[in-house]
């Protein structure tokens, strides 16, 4: 299993990122995806989760800003990330789930796949 996040890189506060997590080596319509993120000096917190059905979740954080959303036919995953602020700052890992329980719980610990990050950073 591999999971390849990619499109971090510097924006500015209300600006725009769209995050993409290429996955391989599994049957990718078969589970759901999601991301994580840890800002420096925190822990590493759940951010959102769309299941193989297209069921969602959000942190509350991001609710109204983030959008996620997957190509079954690509294996690719998205994040589409607007009006951005400096607290988005982190780094943003994308996550294979069963069903988003595990991210819906926030338990890190129990995610088994997880791609390398790509750094977010809002600034001006």
């Amino acid at each position: 299993v591999q999971l390849q996040a990619s499109g971090g890189g510097l924006v500015q506060p209300g600006g725009s990122l769209r995050l993409s997590c290429a996955a391989s080596g599994y049957t990718f319509d078969d589970y759901a995806i999601g991301w994580f993120r840890q800002a420096p000096g925190k822990k590493r917190t759940a951010v959102s989760c769309i299941s193989k059905g297209g069921s969602i979740i959000y942190a509350d954080s991001v609710k109204g800003r983030f959008t996620i959303s997957r190509d079954n036919n690509k294996n690719t995953a998205y994040l589409q990330m607007n009006s951005l602020k400096p607290e988005d700052t982190a780094v943003y890992y994308c996550v294979r789930d069963s069903d988003c329980t595990t991210v819906a719980l926030d338990w890190r610990d129990g995610i088994e796949y997880w791609g390398k990050g790509t750094l977010v950073t809002v600034s001006s």
